[in-house]
């Protein structure tokens, strides 16, 4: 048959693929591979389909057999590409470019491509050694500079020495000097040249690079390079020449604030050092006066449409007091008042002055007077503005003594007061819109926050809901609202109101990486996943999205910057990719999936195989905290803890210590349960193991790293989740020698897997040799062990009165009047503590495994403790029903109403408003309560005997 002819039967198969239809794409491969047996790309096409349809196993053999082959025409390279990326196996797709690249070494696109697939897995070293060889081969220029940024990132690389890291700076180093094109030709190659004589501390050849007239040409064009050319004159203390040259720049109405800064820092140039002497201090003092002069001249000049340089003498005077060199806060409460008369009625104005307040008894009264000498005006969004930034510098000058809840209450009332006059000026604005007073209603939520953490009164929680409900219904955009609700919602318990709001801000792309902890923070505690809602295991799945596209979408970026020689974007790219790949807020979403997925799937030997694989690989990650805490507003008084920390469900975050204590607790539990040991699991891996973190403590053994435990760690856990902490690592290691004892030889479950994969596939597994495996792989079953088995102990008191001790807490909490969350928290730990044991026990349930060991009495002793929990969560579980019926009545949304007096005096927050928002707090909380208590009872129903 002719090529063409082949063409037009291959093409349905594309066809399929493309709409999606796997099924018919496998039985056009079948009808093709009949005529033509060997043919790589139709095999290649079928491979694709079989991953697509879930069918791995099919599709291994399938890779298997292309890969036996040197794979070298596009279309088969392009396909596999997918496969292998589908099939996570990145090594494999690079061995196959490696291939196809010595088998064509003068193909430059094959070249090309095997370079683009070590970038794609972040091998650095073999991206510099290909685009070495590509140079010597094809002799362009541009290969040199792929090398050289190979060669930078791999210097770059966490797990690289200090001493290889100089070594491959100077590689790049003579790479470009002996690159036949100078570096200034393309403006990114300029910046890389300048980057590594920054990092080896070659001054001189940097400064005959910069004071050059193309230097000076492409630093006045590139701001990236005249960035990394600022740097270099920093390092090497030229900050008087720096200023000079950010003087002039300023003369010739260039506003950029890291030129201001550059005057300011060649200010105190002289005072920079440990020792600081007296004729310095004389030198400095003199340097800021003509400083001073200067950016008075240039403030005045610019007026009200420029506040470089009138920010930049506040930075002075402050950097002035800080360094010594001024001893009276005068100067710089004046540049703070007329900042504050040039530039208050901008959103701006109270950041910038935020930094200054810290001030001396005497100045801060000063400042203090001259903000209650403002008078408020409501004429103009100019005039409301200055108004929102009084109130807030105000409210953060505010001292301890000066706190009270009478204090609090009075602001309240002032800033409800200017938040409905300031509702007037954004009238006739559309929905899509921001009203201009916003900020005044999220200082009433900041007010009655502060009430709470003063008093624990959750009424205050109450009024600070109702105004913040207020105001989105003339601001429904308010993100900065939505989320102060969110976090008031969660405290609680009301956590149904707390999703909406979450998915009324809209939450797109990197957002769910740094904001999703808002919401998803100890989800647990209010998923209903046990009765059947998962919604928030389905929140957990939709978040993570963006580590998927992450994984696909940057590799390709960082290809098209290398093709494009954007050479400055790829390490930004590379960090983007490792921040989002490695981020913890990745794997404390992925624990609380867990956590919840645990409640609702069977607990059996497939979920637990394929959590402990995944957590294990989470274990050996060097985490990134992204989370974006500042998205949160703070303006609580400076005596006060932030907003964000005072609205933390019980009192902290869930960081690297929280995520370490649980997963080595889940790992632990999840490795008695299993039969895969580091053998089966090397075996029956499929995909590439991720690149472990290069810490000294990931090194270690497993065993003994399960094992640490740090007080930082335990720093970021709630007193109930410690005791779940301690009470699990008792139950492990009461159960572990059991388990060790019990669990059949690698050889019997190599051989079972085999079985189990013939069964489905009609397939032996791929990379098992049965002949290898010894006479125990014919063992049926389960067979007695020639050693002696451990004998059986009675648990420890920790163990057998754990969830006595959980009730009588949960009984604590009931009797202090405590918010819903607090009580949710208790509840969820007892539950879980329930799953894990269910866990911890699950060999034990063999009848044959117990009678062959001899470990009746064992069981016995699981039995009892069992029953206990049970008994337990039935009984917290009827509470809970309960305290849903009270949170729903018609009684409870009477005091929710009389509790917001402070807040109704003001005609439009009348009573129906308030009484609908007491209505929905109530539902919310009847809902998460009646759900967690019945969650509870099919729990113990699943698993209670």
């Amino acid at each position: 048959m002719s090529e063409a002819a082949l063409e037009r039967q291959i093409r349905p198969i594309y066809d399929a693929l493309d709409h999606g239809s796997n099924k018919s794409a496998i039985n056009a491969c079948n009808k093709v591979l009949k005529k033509y047996t060997n043919n790589t790309l139709v095999k290649a096409l079928k491979a694709l389909a079989l991953t697509r349809s879930q069918k791995v196993e099919e599709a291994l053999v399938l890779c298997d057999e292309i890969l036996a082959t040197v794979v070298t025409d596009d279309s088969t390279l392009s396909v596999m590409t997918h496969v292998l990326k589908g099939l996570a196996r990145n090594s494999d797709m690079v061995a196959m470019f490696d291939n196809a690249f010595k088998q064509q070494p003068q193909s430059e696109d094959l070249g090309a491509q095997t370079f683009f697939a070590h970038v794609r897995t972040g091998n650095w070293k073999s991206c510099q050694q290909v685009a070495t060889r590509m140079h010597k081969q094809f002799q362009e220029d541009r290969y040199v500079y792929w090398a050289v940024t190979g060669a930078i990132l791999q210097a770059n690389d966490l797990g690289t020495p200090p001493n290889i890291r100089t070594l491959l700076y100077k590689l790049a180093h003579r790479h470009v000097t002996s690159c036949p094109t100078p570096s200034y030709m393309a403006v990114d190659r300029f910046h890389l040249h300048l980057l590594i004589l920054q990092e080896l501390q070659l001054w001189d050849e940097a400064n005959t690079l910069l004071e050059s007239d193309i230097g000076k040409s492409i630093c006045s064009a590139s701001l990236v390079c005249n960035e990394t050319r600022r740097d270099i004159w920093r390092k090497r203390g030229l900050y008087k020449d720096e200023g000079e040259r950010a003087q002039e720049k300023i003369k010739n109405k260039d506003r950029n604030w890291l030129e201001f800064v550059s005057v300011v820092d060649a200010a105190f140039a002289s005072v920079q050092g440990p020792d600081v002497s007296e004729e310095a201090k004389s030198e400095c003092s003199e340097n800021i006066a003509r400083t001073r002069g200067f950016l008075n001249e240039i403030a005045e000049l610019d007026g009200s449409n420029n506040r470089s340089a009138s920010l930049a003498l506040l930075e002075l005077e402050k950097n002035a007091f800080s360094h010594g060199i001024s001893s009276d806060e005068s100067a710089l409460v004046d540049s703070m008042e007329n900042y504050f008369s040039q530039f208050g009625d901008k959103a701006c104005c109270f950041e910038d002055l935020r930094p200054c307040v810290d001030l001396g008894a005497d100045a801060k009264s000063r400042w203090i007077s001259f903000l209650a000498s403002q008078e408020p005006s409501f004429a103009t969004t100019g005039d409301l503005q200055r108004v929102i930034n009084v109130r807030k510098l105000q409210r953060i000058s505010l001292t301890a003594s000066e706190l009270s809840t009478d204090k609090e209450l009075q602001l309240v009332s002032i800033y409800i007061e200017e938040y409905m006059a300031g509702l007037e000026l954004g009238s006739n604005l559309p929905v899509t819109e921001l009203q201009p007073a916003d900020d005044l209603a999220i200082l009433v939520g900041h007010a009655f926050v502060s009430l709470w953490t003063m008093t624990k009164d959750e009424s205050y929680l109450y009024n600070a809901a109702v105004v913040l409900e207020f105001a989105l219904t003339r601001s429904r955009m308010s993100f900065q609202i939505r989320l102060l609700l969110v976090r008031i919602y969660r405290l609680l318990g009301a956590s149904s109101l707390a999703l909406d709001h979450y998915r009324a801000i809209n939450i797109k792309q990197v957002q769910n990486d740094t904001l999703s902890h808002f919401l998803l923070t100890r989800a647990l505690t209010f998923s209903l996943s046990a009765t059947g809602d998962l919604t928030y295991p389905s929140e957990c799945i939709e978040s993570s999205q963006i580590y998927v596209s992450n994984s696909q979408d940057t590799p390709d970026f960082i290809i098209r910057a290398f093709t494009s020689e954007k050479y400055s974007q790829i390490p930004e790219f590379v960090s983007f990719d490792d921040k989002l790949e490695n981020s913890l807020q990745r794997d404390v979403v992925k624990l609380e999936h867990v956590r919840m997925r645990m409640t609702h799937e069977p607990i059996n030997s497939d979920l637990i195989d394929m959590e402990l694989i995944e957590l294990k690989f989470v274990f050996d990650r060097f985490h990134h905290d992204n989370r974006d805490f500042g998205m949160l507003p703070n303006y609580q008084p400076a005596c006060q803890s932030s907003l964000n920390d005072q609205t933390l469900m019980f009192g902290n975050s869930t960081g690297q210590g929280w995520l370490w204590y649980f997963i080595k607790i889940y790992i632990r539990a999840f490795q008695h349960a299993s039969d895969l040991d580091d053998i089966v699991e090397e075996k029956l891996l499929i995909g590439d193991r991720p690149k472990k973190s290069p810490e000294p403590e990931v090194q270690l053994p497993l065993r003994e790293r399960l094992a640490i435990r740090k007080p930082e760690e335990a720093a970021e856990l709630t007193a109930d989740e410690l005791q779940l902490m301690e009470w699990a690592t008792a139950v492990s290691d009461w159960l572990e020698p059991y388990h060790d004892h019990t669990r059949p030889p690698p050889a019997v479950v190599l051989a079972e897997a085999n079985k189990q994969n013939e069964l489905r596939t009609g397939l032996p597994l791929r990379g098992v040799d049965l002949k290898a495996l010894n006479g125990d792989a014919h063992a049926n079953g389960h067979s007695k062990k020639d050693e002696e088995a451990p004998p059986v102990k009675e648990p420890p008191q920790l163990v057998a009165q754990f969830f006595e001790h959980m009730h009588a807490r949960f009984v604590q909490l009931q009797q202090s009047q405590c918010l819903p969350s607090d009580l949710l928290h208790v509840a969820t730990l007892t539950q879980e503590a329930f799953l894990l044991f269910t866990v911890e026990s699950l060999r034990f349930k063999t009848a044959s495994v117990v009678k062959i060991y001899k470990l009746g009495a064992l069981v016995q002793s699981l039995k009892d403790i069992r029953l206990k929990a049970c008994a337990v969560l039935k009984t917290m579980s009827n509470d809970l029903l309960k305290m849903g019926e009270v949170a729903g009545s018609a009684e409870r949304r009477k005091c929710f109403v009389e509790s917001c007096k402070p807040i109704t005096d003001s005609p439009k927050l009348h009573h129906d408003f308030v009484l609908n928002i007491a209505k929905n707090v109530g539902e919310s909380r009847k809902k998460v309560l009646e759900g967690v208590g019945k969650g509870m009872v099919k729990i113990c129903a699943n698993y209670g005997q």
